[in-house]
C-alpha cells in the first residue's frame, strides 16, 4: 500500500484491512508509516520513497517475505504542486520532484511487483491519477505526471493481460491535506474565475467528500469481482463512480497517399474549422 498513511491512501488501507487483507503500509515519514502501521490490523510499515529503485525492491520483497505472495499493489503515493506554479515560473527541480512522486513512484513499484505476479499468474494493481491530467487544474509536473501514470497503466494492463495481471487507474476526488485550506481555495476560485472549471467542477472542488468515500472504488478494483476489468480510467468523487472513456481517433481528413498529394496547410485549416 504505496502512501497508505495519508489521505485517500489510509482510507483504502484501512478498509482492504476490513476485509482481511495484509499488507505493508509505505509512505516516506516514518513516524506516520509507524502510526498507520499500528492502526491498521495485519499491516507492517515500510518507510521511504518507492521512486527510489532499491526502496521499491526492498517494499515489494518484505511483502513477499512476510505475507507470502504479491497479490495486490496500490498506489496513492502524491505530493501537490507548488502555489503559483505555472509553466513561467516552475523550475527544473520542481518538475522532476513532481514526476518523481507520481510517476516514478508507481513505475518504480509496478517494475517490482510484475515479475512476481506473472510468475503466480495472478494480480492486481491500482494506480492513482487524477483529474488534474486533462490540464484543467494548472500547474505543470502534476498534470504530466499524472497522464503518464494513465498511459503507463494501460500500457501494463495491455501487457500483462495475458498473464492473469489487471491494472487499472483510480482518479479519487476527496478532501485531503493537498485539497483544503486558503491557498487550495483561492487557487481553484481563480481557475473558476478563468472559465477552466465550470460551476459544478467549481462547487465539487470545494465540497469534496471525505476519502472514505473514494476508497471503495479502489478495494473494487483489488478483489475477486473486477477480475475481467483491466486497462481502465475510473472516477471515484465522492457517491459519483465513473468512468473515462477510451481514447480514440476522429477523422478530421483523409486522403489516399498513393494517388493524391499531401493536404495543404490552407485545407487542413478549412477541415478543421
Amino acid at each position: 500500500m504505496v502512501g497508505g498513511t495519508r489521505g485517500v491512501g489510509l482510507e483504502v488501507a484501512r478498509l482492504l484491512a476490513s476485509l482481511g487483507t495484509r499488507m505493508v503500509v509505505n509512505g516516506r515519514d516514518s513516524a506516520a508509516v509507524a502510526e498507520a502501521a499500528q492502526a491498521i490490523p495485519n499491516s507492517i510499515g515500510h518507510a521511504g520513497s518507492p521512486a527510489d529503485p532499491s526502496v521499491a525492491d526492498a517494499l515489494i520483497d518484505t511483502c513477499i517475505r512476510e505475507f507470502g505472495s504479491i497479490d495486490i499493489l496500490i498506489n496513492c503515493a502524491g505530493t501537490a504542486e507548488p502555489i503559483g506554479s505555472s509553466i513561467r515560473n516552475v523550475t527544473s527541480t520542481q518538475f522532476r520532484e513532481l514526476l518523481d512522486a507520481h510517476l516514478l513512484t508507481t513505475f518504480e513499484t509496478c517494475r517490482a511487483a510484475a515479475p512476481h505476479m506473472v510468475a503466480q499468474g495472478s494480480g492486481a494493481i491500482v494506480n492513482t491519477s487524477s483529474f488534474a491530467f486533462l490540464g484543467d487544474y494548472g500547474g505543470t509536473g502534476y498534470p504530466a505526471g499524472k497522464g503518464a501514470v494513465n498511459s503507463l497503466t494501460l500500457a501494463i494492463a495491455a501487457e500483462l493481460k495475458e498473464h492473469g495481471v489487471r491494472a487499472n487507474v483510480v482518479c479519487p476526488g476527496a478532501k485531503t491535506r493537498l485539497s483544503t485550506g486558503p491557498d487550495y481555495e483561492a487557487h481553484i476560485t481563480e481557475l473558476n474565475r478563468r472559465g477552466l472549471l465550470d460551476d459544478v467542477s467549481f462547487q465539487g472542488a470545494l465540497d469534496a467528500a471525505p476519502p472514505e468515500y473514494a476508497a471503495p472504488t479502489y478495494a473494487y478494483l483489488a478483489s475477486d469481482l473486477a477480475d475481467a476489468v483491466t486497462g481502465q480510467i475510473f472516477i471515484a468523487a465522492g457517491g459519483f463512480v465513473g468512468r473515462f472513456d477510451r481514447q480514440t481517433p476522429s477523422i478530421v481528413a483523409y486522403r489516399g497517399h498513393h494517388d493524391e498529394p499531401p493536404w495543404t496547410i490552407e485545407e487542413i485549416a478549412a477541415q478543421v474549422v
